[in-house]
Parts: structure tokens; sequence; C-alpha cells
């Protein structure tokens, strides 16, 4: 049976992207590249680039980095779940500080010999409607 949040595994995960979250905001593109998994599997989509591979996100990061970073932003809501002792998840919900925009993050981490590694990534901005007009779930 798949145990759901282990102490452990929970706790390194959330140090794990505690560390990222802090590489991001202090625009430090090797951390952020060593916390992807190195591998041609790895992917992120973001909000305007679809990046298959560690080499492809970091050529990104580097790049990101010489424009001044990610925008700054802060976390509203944090899920963080891990699924036996090598598998996790961590959605956010955040706020970018100079345009009040709303955007989700979600990101599949693994469990490596060198420690937790984004395998899978996800970024978007929220909108406010959807293409019906509505911002209420669908059923």
């Amino acid at each position: 049976m798949m145990e759901i949040n282990l102490p452990e595994p929970l706790e390194e995960l959330g140090k794990a992207f505690e560390r990222y979250e802090r590489a991001l905001m202090e625009n430090d593109p090797a951390t952020l590249e060593e916390l992807f998994w190195k591998s041609p599997h790895t992917l992120r989509y973001g909000i305007a680039e679809n990046l298959y591979s560690w080499d492809e996100i970091c050529a990104y990061r580097r790049h990101r980095a010489g424009e001044g970073g990610a925008p700054e932003r802060k976390i509203t809501r944090k899920v963080l779940t891990t699924y036996g002792r090598d598998f996790g998840t961590v959605n956010i919900e955040y706020l970018r500080v100079g345009t009040g925009k709303t955007g989700r993050q979600s990101q599949t981490w693994m469990c490596t010999p060198e420690g937790w590694r984004v395998v899978a990534a996800h970024v978007s901005m929220a909108q406010v409607t959807d293409e019906a007009g509505s911002n209420k779930p669908r059923s």
C-alpha cells in the first residue's frame, strides 16, 4: 500500500522546494539547474515556453537570469504531497508582487541519489474567466 506524506520525505521535499523558491527569487540559475533532473525526459511548460530536456531548461534559465530573473511573487497557497519515499508533487498559487496577477505552478519531484529533483513543471497565469465567460468550476 502506498504511504502518503510520510514525515521524513515530506520534510525533505519541503526543504527542496524552499531551496528552489529561494533560488528563483534570488535569480540563482545554477541552483535552479541543479534542482531539475539532469535528463532529456525532464520538461517544463512555462507561461510562454515549452522546454523539453534539462538542457533546454538550463538554456532558458541562463537567458532569463540575464534579463533579471523571475518576477517577484508571493505564495498564497501551497500543497505538498509525497507518495512513498521517492515521488512527490508541489502545487502553488501565487501573486506577482508588481502586478497583482495570480499564477499557478505545479511540479513533480523525484528523489534521486543526488536528492530531490523536479522532473516536470508547469507554470501558468490564472485567467479571470474561461472561454465560456465563466470563472465557475465546470461540471
